[in-house]
C-alpha cells in the first residue's frame, strides 16, 4: 500500500474512533432514548414550527451521521421524523437520509476494507464476486427489505463489491422505503409507544422478512416454471427400466457409470464404437506412446553427454506405430465392456437417440430411465481452408493410420496437441513446420512458458511460424503447397509439404442423438449448457466431459463424472456442485509443462492481488544427475499469504512433480505446510519443499530475526 494511502486510512480510522469515543464520553445514548424523546417531544415540535428548514437540515445531518457510523438509534430517528415532521415530510427526510448514510458507510467500507479483503482473500473473494455480482442488484434489494439482516452489515458487504455508488444509493432507497413508511407512520403516535421493542414485534419483523424473501421465492418459482415447461408434452413412465443411462463410453461416461453402479443403481452404458473413447484410441494413450519413442530417439542423439559413444539409431516408423497399437491393446481391457459388465454396468453397443427426457432408443430397443448423463465427447475441429479436400489432411483421429514418416510435416496449430506432435515428429527425423496465428505458441500459458518451448523447438530444428495464418492449399500433381500469410506485414509464403496435421482444437459432439429435437440448451461455446450440478435445462439430464468443458481433459471428464453419478442417482437436496477449483493438466513436450489453478496471466486478467515464488530447476540435484537440469517452478499465492492459487512447472516430469501441489490445493494446505514435509533425496519433488522453505524464510518478520540474534548473543556471553 502506498504511504499516502496508509496515512489517509489512518486518518479515517482515527476520525471513526474519535466519533465513537465522543458518543460514549458524552453519553449520546441517553439522548437517543425513547423516554428522553417523549419528554422533549413538545419542545422539538415547537422548534420545527418556528424553524422548519433548520430543523429539517439538523435532523437530516444527524440521521446521516448515525446511519453512516452505524450508531444505534436509526429506528428511533425514523420514529422521531414521523412525530415531528408528519408522515410525508418525515418519510421524505428519512428516505434520503437513510440512503445517504448507508452510501457514506458504503464508501468507508470500500476505502478502508476492499483492498485488504482482496489481498487477503483474493482468489475466494474474486470467485465469490463473479457469481454474486451477476445478481447484485437483486440481492441488495432483498436484503434491504429483510429487517433480520443488520443495516450496517449490508453497507459493509456491498462496499467490498464493484457495484457503483449510484446504483447502491437508489436500490437502498427503494428497498428501505416500505419499512421506513411503516415506522414513520408509527412515529405519529409516539405518545402511545412505551419502548422501541413495542414496534419490533415478531409479527412485524416476520412480515418484513417474508416481503424480503418474496423476490427470492419468485425467482425460484420462475425457475421451476421454466423447468416444468421444458417437460411439457412428456409424461413420466409408470416404472423405469434403469436408474441411469450413460451415453458415451469415454472417460466421463465410464467413471459416471461405475460410480453409479457402486451406489447400487441400475445403469445402462451406451457406446456406438469402442469403450475407452478418444483418450484410449486416438488421444492420450497413443500420443504418449509415440512421445516416449521420440524421447528415446532424442536420448540417442544425446548419448555422448552421458559418456556413451558411437551410438547409432535409426527410426523404424512402422514399428513405432505397431508399438502404439500394442500398448492400446494392453490398456483396452481396463475399459472393456466385459469388465464393466462384471462390475454391474449393462453395456450396450449402438447409437443412442434421446426420444424424451425419460426414454432412450438404441437400435430397435427403447429403454426408460429416471436420469440420463450425456458424455458424448468431442471431435477434431476442421478449419474451413480452401483446398483442404484435395490434400488428405490428418487429424488427431486419423494420424494413427499412417505407417511412413512424413518428410516435410506441416502442423497447423500451436496449442498443446500441435506442440506435442511437432516435437515428436522432429525427433523422429521429419522436417516439421508449425503454424500458429497467435503471436506465440501455447497462448493460454504465461508468455515466459511459451517462449521457453518456442526456443527449445527452434533449437531442435522446428520451423516455428507464429503470427502466421493459413490461407489455402494448392496441389500440382503430387506436390502440395500451403499458402501462408504473415500477419504483421501481409507477406505471403508458399510452403511445400508432404503431410499436414490439423491441430486446431476440438468441438463438442452435440448433434444427431436427440438433443436438438428435445430442446437441450447449448452454450455459446457450442457445448451442452449445464448448471453447477452439471444439470441441463432438463433437471434429470446431466452432461460431463468434453461436451461440456471448460477444460477438455480426461481427468476433467472423470472429475465431472463423479459429481454427475452422485447427483443423478441420489439427486434432490443432496446434490453437489462440481468443484472445478483444482483441475491439473499437462502438455507433454520436452520439457513438460504442468499447471493447476491460476497462472500469472489469469491472475492479472481477474484483477487478483498475488505474489509469485519461483524455484529454478537447474539447481535440483536429481535433475543434474539425470542430465535434465532445466526449467522452473512458479507458484502463485494470494498476496501476503501462503495460500496457493496456482502452480506452473516447466521441466522434466513436471506432470508428476505437480501432484503434490494439487494435493495441497485440494486440501487447502499452504506453502507453510509444504515446507514441513520430508522428501526423499535426491528427487525432483524435493524442489517443492525447497520452494516452500524459501517462501517461509522470506516471510519471517525481521523483528523475529532481531530478537533471536539478541537472545543468542546474550547466551554466548
Amino acid at each position: 500500500m502506498e504511504p499516502n494511502l496508509k496515512r489517509k486510512h489512518f486518518i479515517v480510522w482515527v476520525l471513526i474512533f474519535g466519533v465513537f469515543a465522543a458518543y460514549i464520553w458524552f453519553d449520546v445514548a441517553t439522548f437517543l432514548n425513547i423516554e428522553y424523546v417523549k419528554i422533549r417531544y413538545q419542545d422539538l415540535e415547537l422548534f420545527e414550527e418556528e424553524n422548519p428548514f433548520l430543523s429539517a437540515s439538523l435532523f437530516f445531518f444527524l440521521y446521516v451521521s448515525v446511519a453512516a457510523l452505524s450508531i444505534p438509534g436509526v429506528l428511533l430517528m425514523t420514529l422521531l421524523s414521523g412525530a415531528v415532521f408528519g408522515f410525508f415530510k418525515g418519510f421524505f427526510l428519512t428516505s434520503f437520509a437513510s440512503a445517504t448514510g448507508a452510501t457514506i458507510a458504503f464508501f468507508i467500507s470500500r476505502f478502508l476494507l476492499q483492498d485488504w479483503v482482496r489481498s487477503r482473500f483474493s482468489f475466494h473473494f474474486t470467485s465469490f464476486m463473479k457469481s454474486a455480482e451477476k445478481d447484485i442488484d437483486f440481492y441488495l434489494f432483498s436484503l434491504r427489505m429483510i429487517p433480520f439482516f443488520p443495516f450496517f452489515l449490508v453497507n459493509l458487504l456491498m462496499g467490498l463489491t464493484r457495484i457503483s455508488w449510484k446504483r447502491f444509493f437508489l436500490i437502498s432507497q427503494f428497498g428501505m422505503a416500505t419499512s421506513s413508511a411503516v415506522y414513520v407512520n408509527a412515529g405519529a403516535g409516539l405518545a402511545q409507544v412505551a419502548s422501541v421493542s413495542d414496534l419490533l414485534s415478531l409479527k412485524l419483523l416476520l412480515s418484513f422478512t417474508l416481503l424480503g424473501i418474496f423476490p427470492l421465492f419468485s425467482r425460484w418459482v420462475v425457475a421451476r416454471y421454466k423447468n416444468n415447461r421444458a417437460y411439457r408434452g412428456y409424461s413420466e413412465p409408470g416404472s423405469y427400466d434403469a436408474d441411469l443411462i450413460v451415453i458415451g463410453g469415454g472417460a466421463g461416461g465410464l467413471v459416471t457409470s461405475i460410480i453409479a453402479a457402486d451406489a447400487q443403481a441400475k445403469v445402462v452404458l451406451i457406446e456406438q464404437d469402442k469403450q475407452g473413447g478418444e483418450c484410449l484410441y486416438t488421444g492420450c494413450v497413443p500420443s504418449k506412446s509415440i512421445i516416449r519413442s521420440s524421447k528415446i530417439m532424442s536420448y540417442l542423439r544425446r548419448a555422448s553427454e552421458f559418456g556413451i559413444v558411437e551410438v547409432q539409431g535409426r527410426i523404424d516408423f512402422s514399428s513405432v506405430m505397431q508399438r502404439v497399437n500394442e500398448i492400446i491393446k494392453k490398456i483396452e481391457p481396463h475399459d472393456s465392456a466385459e469388465r464393466y459388465q462384471s462390475l454391474g454396468v449393462n453395456c450396450l453397443k449402438g447409437t443412442a437417440i434421446i426420444k424424451t427426457p425419460f426414454l432412450v432408443q438404441v437400435g430397435n430397443r427403447k429403454i426408460t430411465t429416471r436420469t440420463i448423463v450425456v458424455a458424448s465427447g468431442s471431435r477434431p475441429r476442421i478449419p474451413a481452408i480452401e483446398g483442404s479436400s484435395e490434400i488428405a489432411y490428418l487429424t488427431s483421429e486419423t494420424i494413427w493410420s499412417i505407417d511412413q514418416l512424413p518428410g516435410c510435416f506441416l502442423i497447423v496449430g500451436g496449442g498443446a496437441m500441435g506442440c506435442e506432435f511437432a516435437q515428436a515428429f522432429q525427433n523422429f527425423g521429419s522436417n516439421v513446420i508449425q503454424i500458429e496465428s497467435a503471436e506465440r505458441l501455447l497462448p493460454k500459458e504465461d508468455e515466459e512458458v511459451s517462449l521457453v518451448i518456442q526456443k527449445r523447438f527452434i533449437e531442435i530444428g522446428i520451423d516455428v511460424l507464429v503470427g502466421h495464418r493459413l490461407l489455402k492449399f494448392k496441389k500440382d500433381g503430387n506436390q502440395k503447397t500451403a499458402v501462408v500469410q504473415r500477419l504483421s506485414d501481409g507477406i505471403i509464403l508458399n510452403i511445400v509439404f508432404d503431410q499436414v496435421l490439423y491441430a486446431t482444437g476440438r468441438i463438442p459432439n452435440v448433434e444427431n442423438f436427440g438433443l436438438e429435437e428435445l430442446g437441450v440448451e447449448i452454450s455459446p461455446r457450442g457445448g451442452i449448457k449445464v448448471n453447477a450440478h452439471l444439470q441441463t435445462n432438463f433437471r434429470n439430464i446431466f452432461a460431463v466431459g468434453d461436451v461440456v468443458g471448460p477444460l477438455q481433459y480426461t481427468n476433467m471428464a472423470s472429475h465431472q463424472g463423479f459429481y454427475a453419478a452422485l447427483n443423478s442417482v441420489i439427486g434432490g437436496p443432496l446434490q453437489l456442485a462440481a468443484d472445478h477449483r483444482v483441475v491439473p493438466y499437462a502438455t507433454f513436450t520436452d520439457p513438460e509443462i504442468a499447471r493447476v489453478g491460476l497462472c500469472e496471466l489469469d491472475a492479472k486478467m481477474a484483477g487478483i492481488a498475488f505474489d509469485v515464488i519461483r524455484y529454478d530447476l537447474t539447481k535440483n540435484d536429481r535433475l543434474l544427475t539425470d542430465g535434465e537440469a532445466f526449467g522452473f517452478v512458479n507458484v502463485i499465492t494470494a498476496a501476503k499469504s501462503d495460500e496457493i492459487l496456482g502452480v506452473t512447472i516447466v521441466g522434466h516430469h513436471a506432470s508428476e512433480q505437480i501432484a503434490e501441489f494439487v494435493f495441497a490445493m485440494t486440501h487447502r494446505m499452504g506453502l507453510r505446510s509444504l515446507s514441513k514435509v520430508n522428501h526423499i533425496y535426491p528427487t525432483v519433488s524435493e524442489s517443492n519443499r525447497l520452494l516452500a522453505s524459501s517462501w517461509r524464510r522470506q516471510h519471517i518478520h525481521k523483528n523475529i530475526r532481531t530478537i533471536l540474534a539478541y537472545f543468542l548473543k546474550i547466551r554466548r556471553r
